[in-house]
């Protein structure tokens, strides 16, 4: 049974720094220990943001990752339910699942990198940069993630293949939804930006070998924490 009213009455005040990502992991360990059960309905944003002491968007932020998990439903007119305590194993973003991405990123991304420390052009890599350092400043984790997309879509057009950039572009809001999973879900925005300077640098060097290596690290890592997060194995279920 939902302990729902003693749950909310036991406020958590949290510290601005990576605030949406400790209202997310409070409410998911509420849903998978079973303390907010199946079926529950949850408060309004108001008093959710009063009880961790953070804004209404924030509150909206760690909502909206309990659903793309796929943990909460909202329904229209009605609010946001918790509808399961573990998450979908076929879990889809966009029209693809996430074993759809982790089967088909490392044959179009790795290439794409090691083309991109060949052909891309001086403004293309500037633009890297750019993104790498805009990356590196930001706390709000859903402009984190849009910064993210446009990282992985600029190598995708600076390796000058046209079909690489054409595959990545289609699946942008996959991708994006995936990153939202993996770096909000999991905090590791720190770690994917440090992966994401590497590949940059390899790129600067013109070293193919390096980007490859870099790229093939960085979704080995992206691949880990989806099977974690959605089950082990879950991920590679045929």
């Amino acid at each position: 049974m939902s302990e729902l009213p003693g749950w909310l009455s036991d406020a958590k005040p949290i510290s601005r720094k990576n605030a949406a990502e400790a209202v997310f992991e409070d409410i998911r360990s509420a849903i998978t220990s079973g303390q907010l059960a199946v079926g529950t309905r949850f408060p309004s944003e108001a008093q959710l943001a009063e009880r961790y002491g953070v804004s209404r968007p924030i509150v909206r932020e760690a909502l909206r990752s309990l659903q793309t998990l796929g943990l909460t439903q909202t329904r229209t007119g009605s609010g946001t339910f918790v509808v399961t305590a573990t998450p979908s194993p076929e879990l889809i973003y966009g029209g693809y699942s996430a074993r759809d991405l982790i089967e088909a990123r490392p044959f179009i991304e790795v290439p794409a990198a090691g083309w991109a420390a060949r052909r891309r052009t001086d403004r293309q890599l500037e633009t890297l940069l750019e993104l790498c350092n805009k990356m590196e400043e930001q706390d709000e984790p859903h402009l984190w993630v849009l910064l993210d997309s446009q990282f992985h879509g600029m190598i995708a057009e600076a390796s000058g293949n046209a079909l690489f950039a054409k595959i990545v572009a289609d699946a942008r809001e996959a991708l994006s939804r995936q990153s939202e999973m993996v770096n909000l879900m999991a905090g590791r925005r720190s770690a994917s930006n440090l992966e994401h300077r590497r590949i940059v640098e390899a790129i600067e060097a013109g070293s193919a070998q390096e980007a490859r290596e870099a790229m093939q690290a960085h979704l080995g890592e992206v691949e880990q924490v989806v099977s974690t997060l959605i089950g082990e194995d879950q991920a590679h279920r045929s």
